[in-house]
């Protein structure tokens, strides 16, 4: 009993450190998620509508991560500063401009864009990611760039801005990145055109101030000049009515009024004629502000004319080197194909003749062993193309045309032979004889052939016929 007992202890405790151990080891991968942090979970995290989840994401709250089957890691949402310089950035107007900027971007916590960030930032360090940011922004911001002109993007702040923004934003979602601000410090051009348009906009000011100076003094001029003229028109008025109630005792008292009356309207006249003076003088120096500002603008549409011409011949001209090169790499690749194929046709004909002779050699051997020597092939060889020799030898005068001969005969002569006998035996014996084709060929004529001349003639007998 006792032993037991002790056993029954001994089974007990190990079955409580057992359960103790293994709540401890899951309370150590109950994982709490920061605030400014997203906790990835990876390994076999269950799957969705499109397969099996790479990872699952959580932002705020806890996690179980189960040992062996799953891991997790951290990604920070600390905002990540980026300084763009973008330089040499070509605009529409094929301008190209500087656009300094600076973007803060950060990790999404929306649950789409966290996955992500998951899937293709996890692991990487913070300048990595400021890297692989920097260099989506450089392309968007160019690409931005070269759809507008500079004057929206100089004037139209707000929109330039949107644009970038939008653009950005949606290239940074695709690696799990948001867009939290964007900064534009300043934006400039080397061919001076923004400082151009400041200058212009400037001119305008100053030049609208001063034609709203001018108008503003010649109201001011005019509305005093009326109120001088009513107070003495209403003087006058009250004056001539006292004046028509006094007697003729003060008629000198009237004409000097009179007088008076004169004398102010001389020298109102002259007031009146000083004003005009005046505002005549303000409309001059105001048309001369106007035509100082309309020839600035002029200038600056000259060089604007100018330089995009410019722009335009550089285009031009390198279009042109390109289409030249172009040609010339045609020419050659059209040369060294006509070459190859000359070649080619060269050497098909050298193995053509090459194998006629081998062919031609092998039939000479042939016939050599056939007739037992040399000599003796060659002038079978010489007979076999006899016929052929003759035939040469007859068209030297076969294809001649006689369209007329005058032969002036005696009919007679001292070998019972006439002239035109003569004549035709002479053209006759222009061609080889038979034997003589033979004799210059090595050969023996036959004699069912015929006889040579010379032993015709031999076998002739000799008859002397004595003298008288």
């Amino acid at each position: 009993m006792p032993f037991e007992n002790a056993s029954g202890l001994i089974f007990v405790s190990l079955a409580v450190i057992f359960v103790f151990g293994l709540v401890v080891a899951l309370l150590s991968r109950y994982k709490k998620c920061p605030s400014d942090k997203i906790l990835v979970k990876y390994g076999m995290v269950g799957s969705n509508e499109q397969g099996i989840k790479s990872a699952k994401c959580i932002h705020g709250g806890a996690t179980l991560v189960w040992p062996v089957i799953q891991a997790y890691e951290y990604l920070d949402l600390t905002p990540i500063s980026i300084e763009v310089n973008l330089q040499n950035a070509l605009s529409k107007q094929n301008i190209r401009i500087d656009v300094p900027s600076r973007f803060t971007v950060g990790i999404s916590t929306e649950p789409e864009i966290m996955q992500n960030a998951a899937e293709r930032l996890l692991g990487l360090k913070l300048a990595e990611i400021q890297e692989l940011a920097k260099d989506i922004i450089f392309g968007q911001l160019r690409l931005v760039v070269a759809t507008m002109d500079i004057e929206e993007i100089n004037t139209d702040r707000d929109k330039f801005l949107e644009e970038v923004s939008r653009n950005v934003e949606s290239e940074l979602k695709k690696i799990g990145l948001r867009l939290i601000n964007v900064n534009i410090t300043d934006i400039s051009d080397e061919s001076g055109y923004i400082d151009a348009l400041g200058k212009e906009a400037a001119s305008k000011a100053v030049n609208d101030a001063k034609i709203s100076v001018a108008q503003k003094t010649r109201d001011g001029s005019i509305g005093e000049s009326q109120a001088v003229m009513d107070q003495r028109v209403k003087v006058a008025e009250a004056n001539a009515t006292a004046v028509e109630g006094e007697n003729q005792s003060r008629i000198k008292i009237a004409e000097s009024e009179a007088a008076r009356r004169e004398m102010e309207a001389i020298a109102n006249k002259k007031a009146v004629a000083a004003e005009k003076i005046q505002q005549a003088k303000a409309l001059e120096e105001s048309y001369v502000a106007e035509r100082a500002a309309e020839q600035a603008r002029a200038d600056l549409e000259r060089a604007t004319r100018e330089a995009d011409q410019l722009v335009q011949a550089q285009i031009d001209k390198q279009m042109a080197e390109i289409a030249a090169e172009a040609e010339a790499e045609r020419i050659r690749r059209h040369a060294r194909g006509e070459a190859d194929a000359i070649f080619m046709k060269l050497e098909a004909e050298a193995r053509g003749i090459n194998e006629m002779l081998m062919k031609q050699a092998e039939g000479f051997k042939a016939i050599v062993e056939a007739t037992g020597s040399a000599d003796a092939a060659m002038k079978l060889m010489i007979v076999d193309k006899l016929p052929e020799l003759i035939e040469k030898q007859v068209e030297a005068i076969k294809n001649i045309k006689i369209d007329k001969v005058t032969v002036w005969d005696n009919l007679g002569s001292e070998d019972g032979k006439t002239n035109t006998a003569k004549f035709v035996s002479g053209m006759m014996q222009s061609v080889p004889p038979l034997n003589e084709l033979f004799n210059m060929a090595g050969l023996e004529i036959p004699n069912y052939l015929g006889k040579p001349q010379s032993q015709q003639n031999a076998q002739i007998p000799m008859t002397t016929v004595p003298s008288e």
